[in-house]
């Protein structure tokens, strides 16, 4: 399965070191550690951080062919620090590499994926338009991921109405359903409601954290439920990104839908167990049934 992944990279920027992550970039590397070929749609600036994130995508097995080097624009970045009491606090810089991706000449990939973030730049929707309105993918799969202030109605809107597969978290749910209008206080209910008010949407997710995660499809009446696995926390970033990951790989094997989502949910388990966003794994060797 040929993927292409639209949207940010970004550079999570300590006091002491700096992480390459991004919601795409993350999935983009699970979904090629599943040994799809994986292609990143995005734009560096020609900095170190540039060159930096194109030799951890590569050795990541994400090809890079489709990721623009910008003279004018800076690598995204997201400045973290330490309030007095030590909470985390986060400065996602703005009109960097990845708020300006161009247009391929051509694309052809089997599924499209993209999220919120990187729709907060004008210049990145309309992009991402031009690619929905010029090529034909078999999926679309968008993962809203929500980050105050870099979203609205609209964009949530846009994205959801060209989704034929779409994840929501239990945190977002509020935020999608609002711009909507369809009432979040039964999400099974606006599951169903979602899905007949957006006619691409062919499979819908909802993932509830440690509560598991909900999924359903169009053709079906029914809701599947899929509990997660315990496990010791030991970090949540990129634990959703990789839930997309292995649901879409399993998806597109044509597995039953618990399955998909019970396979992802123990990706996920493994993920949070570890520090890194993209821990060092085969699929292979995990310990999944």
């Amino acid at each position: 399965m040929k993927v292409t992944a639209f949207g940010e990279i970004v550079w999570d920027v300590y006091p002491d070191n700096a992480c390459l992550g991004g919601a795409p970039l993350n999935f983009a590397a699970h979904l090629a550690r599943h040994g799809h070929d994986v292609h990143m749609l995005s734009a560096v600036g020609t900095d170190d951080y540039g060159d930096k994130a194109l030799e951890q995508l590569r050795e990541l097995g994400v090809h890079t062919d489709c990721v623009a080097r910008l003279n004018d624009k800076q690598t995204g970045q997201c400045l973290v620090s330490l309030n007095e009491a030590g909470v985390p606090q986060y400065d996602l810089l703005q009109d960097t590499a990845y708020d300006h991706i161009p247009s391929p000449v051509s694309l052809s990939s089997d599924v499209l994926y993209f999220g919120t973030l990187a729709l907060r730049s004008e210049y990145n929707r309309r992009t991402l338009k031009q690619l929905l309105d010029s090529a034909v993918f078999s999926d679309v799969f968008v993962d809203i991921n929500i980050r105050a202030p870099f979203y609205s109605d609209d964009i949530i809107r846009f994205a959801v109405n060209e989704a034929t597969i779409l994840k929501i978290s239990d945190e977002e749910l509020p935020s999608v359903a609002s711009a909507l209008g369809i009432p979040a206080a039964d999400p099974l209910e606006f599951m169903k409601r979602l899905i007949a008010a957006c006619p691409k949407v062919q499979c819908l997710i909802l993932t509830r954290g440690a509560k598991g995660s909900y999924v359903r499809q169009r053709a079906e009446d029914t809701v599947h439920s899929c509990a997660s696995r315990p496990v010791e926390v030991v970090s949540t970033v990129g634990a959703g990104d990789s839930f997309s990951a292995a649901f879409l790989h399993m998806y597109s094997k044509r597995e039953s839908l618990p399955r998909c989502a019970s396979y992802a949910s123990a990706v996920a388990g493994f993920v949070v167990s570890r520090q890194e966003a993209v821990p060092p794994y085969d699929p292979k060797e995990l310990d999944i049934d």
